[in-house]
């Protein structure tokens, strides 16, 4: 099918423009939905997970120190090995990603 790039576009505000007030009032109310409009907080509140009642848990996790082979990034402040040292200057670390 051949397109004619050249002609001017209709858009709908052109048709809208063009129709009676009886054709828009007609659009408006077939295109209201009669569904009601759920809160999705209520809906999560009746759902349980299966395992996931982690109440009487206590997460531990072991924390280390830093390594001598590591260093802390001055800009994004994580600790990388020092093969992730991109550049180091007047005392501040970078790591390659924040060098990037």
């Amino acid at each position: 099918m051949a397109t004619d790039y050249d002609a001017p576009r209709r858009t709908e505000a052109d048709e809208i423009g063009e129709d009676s007030l009886e054709e828009l009032k007609a659009r408006r109310s077939e295109a209201q939905s009669s569904s009601v409009d759920v809160d999705e907080a209520e809906l999560g509140e009746g759902f349980e997970l299966p395992g996931a009642d982690l109440s009487d848990q206590e997460l531990t996790v072991k924390v280390l120190p830093k390594q001598e082979d590591e260093f802390t990034c001055s800009r994004c402040f994580l600790v990388h090995h020092r093969s992730r040292l991109a550049e180091e200057r007047r005392g501040t670390l970078v790591c390659r990603d924040c060098a990037a």
